[in-house]
């Protein structure tokens, strides 16, 4: 693209505008800065309040493809891929889904991750291609993220999810974009001009954490990873993890450390059917039973199998 084409382009993007609030930030004390920074920060989550329609029906959309076997996908350049990545890599340890389930996808690969990879969004033909890699399918939710709405990787790669038979969505900080026209769903939460011009990890890249944080924890939530606001099928792969277990039996069932510690032994570490073990008296062959027939809410297994009397 031409560079005066290119320009002409990035004049039209709030997300590259002059904010007037901070026009004198290079004036001001550190106190001023982180004040004016965060004045900006306040606008955040109404703008995202203001799309939770359209994160709604991608969530829908997601759950219906986790229940069919297919993938959430992210892909995107800079931080609107990283923060894609991250969102992705959390998803195992936190809900205890396979490796996979959610892919994050990054202009320039996983060196893009830490090392700024020179030209990497500007290639349609990267999109497609990294979605090729992953074999993208009509089973399968893509969303692009790029703050302009105009990054040619996502615009490729959304373009070649459309033509497979993915639902797409684009995640974008300005209001009609290519992406957002060209996606099944558009969200497009309006944060405004950044504190410095164009420099979109801050309220933009706030933005789209709010909002990926929203599609995979409501995703999850909507097929049965969580037991009241707990965690359920986290993986205890850590100390940490391991003790956080501990306490979601202990609080859940009403039991001791030392009974709760038993149970996670009883289920090889499944906390979820450690719960209902607990709650119900069932063995761990009975209990998995029980989920499956639930469809993995522990809620509805352990509202549908009332506890064993005493004695």
């Amino acid at each position: 693209m031409a560079k005066t084409t290119l320009m002409a382009e990035l004049e039209q993007l709030v997300s590259e505008a002059r904010n007037p609030n901070t026009l004198q930030i290079d004036l001001m004390s550190s106190s001023e800065i982180v004040a004016a920074m965060n004045a900006e920060d306040a606008r955040v989550a109404e703008a995202v309040r203001q799309v939770l329609p359209q994160v709604a029906a991608t969530v829908d959309c997601i759950v219906e493809a986790f229940k069919a076997g297919g993938r959430l996908i992210y892909m995107g350049a800079g931080t609107s891929g990283r923060l894609g990545v991250l969102d992705a890599s959390e998803c195992p340890p936190t809900f205890g889904v396979p490796e996979g389930m959610v892919v994050g996808l990054i202009a320039g690969g996983d060196h893009a991750l830490r090392h700024p990879v020179e030209g990497a969004e500007d290639s349609r033909e990267e999109g497609r291609k990294d979605l090729q890699r992953v074999n993208v399918s009509s089973r399968d939710v893509v969303v692009g993220i790029a703050v302009s709405g105009r990054t040619p990787y996502v615009i490729g790669g959304l373009d070649y999810a459309k033509s497979v038979g993915a639902v797409t969505a684009a995640l974008s900080c300005n209001p009609d974009s290519a992406i957002a026209n060209m996606a099944d769903i558009a969200i497009s939460p309006l944060v405004g001009p950044e504190a410095l011009t164009g420099s979109t990890r801050l309220k933009s890249g706030t933005a789209q954490k709010l909002v990926l944080n929203m599609l995979t924890t409501a995703s999850m939530v909507r097929i049965g990873k969580t037991y009241e606001n707990l965690m359920v099928d986290l993986s205890v792969s850590n100390e940490k993890l391991a003790a956080r277990a501990t306490r979601i039996l202990i609080e859940v069932a009403d039991c001791t450390a030392e009974e709760a510690e038993a149970y996670l032994v009883a289920s090889k570490n499944n906390v979820k059917l450690a719960i209902l073990m607990a709650l119900t008296g069932m063995t761990a062959a009975e209990g998995a039973l029980a989920l499956e027939e639930a469809g993995g809410f522990l809620r509805r297994a352990a509202a549908q199998h009332q506890p064993r009397a005493a004695g």
